[in-house]
């Protein structure tokens, strides 16, 4: 509460839990995003159907808390983040080329929803109650992907009638420097090797695999 004060944050609510596990009070305040540096916090979070993230900690921040930011701008890996982890299984246990088969043959059937999926859905309804030269949210998907596993990605938003404002098909690019041209606020991937170069140049937060 005192650093609360200290940096003039119009934050009024609590939960003081004494050291027990935070994830059973989480849908009871309805809780849209949980971010922590705690690892085994944002495990619970994410096990509870939370979206969460584990926030990437550098000695030097990306960027300035200070700045005046008119637009805050949210970024997504897609798999294992807004879809479901599925596709990342059979790229892990088969390989490439039988990833892009099933996706191929699967494109025109929508991909599960991932531990991001509510909040996208939540950001595109707020961004819909504004005219598009005022949104105050823009967002971006960043994905590994590439064609032909870029169709079912499209189709799926479709089906899901949401808004995303950019969208990166990298097909193994490093994304931390298309994250920066993006602008960033925070970035959200379930990888180390997207996050730790990525949290260099702008925030960043692990999203964990689901354990139940």
């Amino acid at each position: 509460f005192n650093s609360l004060e200290h940096y003039n944050l119009n934050i009024s609510r609590a939960a003081l839990v004494g050291g027990a596990s935070i994830s059973p009070y989480l849908n009871a305040f309805k809780t849209d995003l949980f971010l922590s540096a705690n690892e085994k916090d944002v495990q619970e979070a994410i096990d509870a159907n939370v979206a969460a993230g584990i926030i990437c900690r550098h000695e030097q921040l990306p960027i300035d808390p200070n700045d005046d930011i008119k637009q805050i701008r949210i970024a997504f890996d897609g798999d294992a983040v807004i879809f479901s982890d599925e596709a990342e299984h059979i790229y892990k246990e088969k390989g490439l080329l039988a990833f892009a088969e099933h996706e191929q043959a699967n494109a025109k059937k929508p991909l599960p929803e991932g531990p991001f999926a509510k909040l996208l859905k939540t950001i595109s309804i707020i961004q819909q109650k504004f005219p598009k030269e005022a949104v105050p949210i823009r967002t971006a998907l960043v994905t590994a992907r590439n064609a032909p596993a870029h169709e079912r990605v499209i189709r799926t938003l479709r089906a899901w009638n949401v808004r995303i404002d950019e969208v990166f098909f990298l097909g193994g690019i490093e994304k931390s420097k298309v994250l920066k041209a993006f602008g960033a606020n925070i970035f959200f991937d379930d990888q180390p090797v997207h996050t730790d170069p990525a949290s260099k140049l702008v925030p960043s937060a692990r999203v964990p695999y689901k354990q139940k």
